[in-house]
């Protein structure tokens, strides 16, 4: 009797995800190929899919499925498929049902429109064009939280939508205590020579480039057979299925950088979606524990496995075969250092690993204050700029290189969007640093372009589990601690003090 509820609970889940995907392909589509002229019907169309499918999410027989499972959820071993199932599905149901349908429909119509306004506002320096777009957001987000009562800050259930269990105190904690060991890295290497990076900026071919990136997530272990990679204005990775998974990059052929670090991040979190259980399809399994967890895979494939010396001793030969004539006078050494400049910059996606984190905490406060009340939307590209200026000592000369930056707040809400992102930083060297215990000669493995060792942990002890754990479930199962900053501050102080001698 409960294999047939848990079969027909299975059922409703997958009809609900499958309408969601559906949305989420109509999404991509607005993103990469979509003609400007298609924004108002594309707007109206997530808007029916989202509403249709958080119906069937909110469908009162799951409530009735889950009451019925709960008793033989919990007499199962906690680590099971069926009980985590249950446990996930049920966090799922109570969430959504607290939140109507028809503002479902509202908020995924306001996105498709906001987001088709900013490609145009950020190239033309436009921030009065999306101002009252943003402020409609805002409105939104502050709904949605109010859908949640019993919060201490506002951000908290929209922070626990995307990192399940933190909260704004418990994130500015952390914050706190990551910046003090953070500035003084900063301080020590700013102080320095910035290392020259001219050579990256060269003119790299597009079709090039996207070869190079293409062979090098390959060899990751990227499937194409269930994933593939297009062109995009803010590069992003979705998901139709477990075995649709797909990845964007954008091209400035000025930069070669750019675009290749693009690529293999947005890998990561493909790779993740791509290694997820099978059978945990259209279920509440189906899909990354947490924007930090998410993260944590990007970032490690990034830059702890993309930025090392080890991978470039044996990708560089080939990056200066498929680029003749542009680095052959450019030896590892001073290339190796220009991937890995640190420089008080602007651009949260172009940031360096050490200075991340601080883009990070900007946009972070900016959202509390925001939700709080003690910043007005119209005041945000100021307010920008004075923080920049304050915090890394630089300032935009427009808003398209400040506030208009980053897309998050311009198709989704405000409040959630940006902490998973430094979870991600830190948790990506706290898993990395576990693997090698499990498996020292990871480090010679990435020199020799091999990836299977990492790859095949990764998959076992994070990828393969989906969301059948929680975030802090999952890191204290695979670490055996906590989230903690202290791998990566090891990571960072250890690479750094040998690029800059300190």
């Amino acid at each position: 009797m409960m294999e047939a509820k848990l079969n027909e609970l299975k059922q409703r889940l997958m009809e609900a995800s499958d309408l969601s995907y559906a949305g989420a392909l109509l999404s991509w589509d607005q993103t990469t190929y979509m003609p400007p002229g298609g924004a108002e019907a594309r707007g109206r169309q997530l808007a029916l899919l989202g509403k249709l499918a958080h119906e069937r999410a909110t469908d009162p027989a799951i409530g009735k499925l889950l009451d019925a499972l709960q008793s033989y959820g919990e007499s199962l071993p906690y680590d099971s498929d069926d009980a985590g199932l249950i446990r996930a599905a049920r966090r799922q149901y109570e969430r959504d049902t607290r939140v109507p349908a028809q503002f479902i429909a509202q908020l995924y119509e306001h996105g498709a429109h906001s987001y088709q306004v900013w490609t145009a506002a950020r190239p033309n320096n436009d921030f009065a064009a999306v101002r009252d777009n943003l402020q409609k957001t805002l409105d939104l987000s502050r709904k949605m939280a109010d859908f949640f009562p019993g919060y201490q800050h506002l951000a908290d259930p929209l922070i626990d939508f995307a990192d399940y269990g933190m909260k704004a105190e418990s994130v500015r904690e952390l914050f706190t205590e990551l910046r003090e060991q953070l500035v003084p890295i900063v301080r020590a290497i700013t102080a320095q020579p910035v290392a020259d990076d001219s050579f990256v900026k060269q003119h790299f071919p597009k079709e090039g480039q996207l070869a190079f990136g293409e062979k090098i997530i390959r060899d990751y272990g990227f499937d194409f057979e269930r994933g593939r990679q297009d062109l995009t204005h803010h590069p992003f990775m979705t998901k139709f299925s477990i075995g649709d998974v797909r990845i964007t990059t954008r091209i400035q052929e000025n930069d070669i950088t750019d675009s290749l670090f693009s690529t293999l991040h947005e890998a990561g979190h493909a790779m993740y979606e791509q290694g997820i259980n099978p059978a945990y399809e259209g279920t509440s399994l189906d899909g990354g524990t947490s924007a930090g967890v998410h993260e944590s895979q990007s970032r490690l494939w990034e830059n702890i496995v993309g930025r090392s010396r080890a991978f470039w001793e044996h990708y560089y030969p080939q990056l200066q075969a498929a680029f003749p004539g542009k680095l052959d006078n450019v030896p590892l050494d001073k290339f190796y250092r220009a991937i890995n400049k640190v420089q008080r910059s602007l651009i949260r996606t172009d940031a360096d690993e050490v200075t991340y984190n601080l883009h990070v905490m900007i946009r972070f406060d900016f959202e509390l204050q925001l939700l709080e009340g003690t910043l007005e939307v119209r005041d945000l590209p100021e307010a920008w700029h004075e923080r920049y200026d304050k915090d890394l000592g630089v300032t935009a000369p427009n808003d398209s290189d400040g506030v208009l930056q980053d897309v998050h707040w311009y198709v989704g809400i405000i409040g959630g969007s940006f902490q998973g992102y430094t979870l991600g930083n830190i948790l990506s060297a706290q898993f990395y640093d576990t693997a090698l215990k499990a498996h020292p000669a990871i480090p010679d493995e990435i020199g020799r372009g091999e990836f299977s060792t990492l790859h095949g942990w990764l998959r076992e002890n994070i990828y393969q589990h989906g969301s059948k754990f929680t975030a802090p479930e999952l890191v204290e199962r695979v670490t055996g601690s906590p989230l903690t900053i202290e791998p990566y501050i090891r990571y960072l102080r250890g690479k750094y003090a040998e690029l800059y001698q300190m």
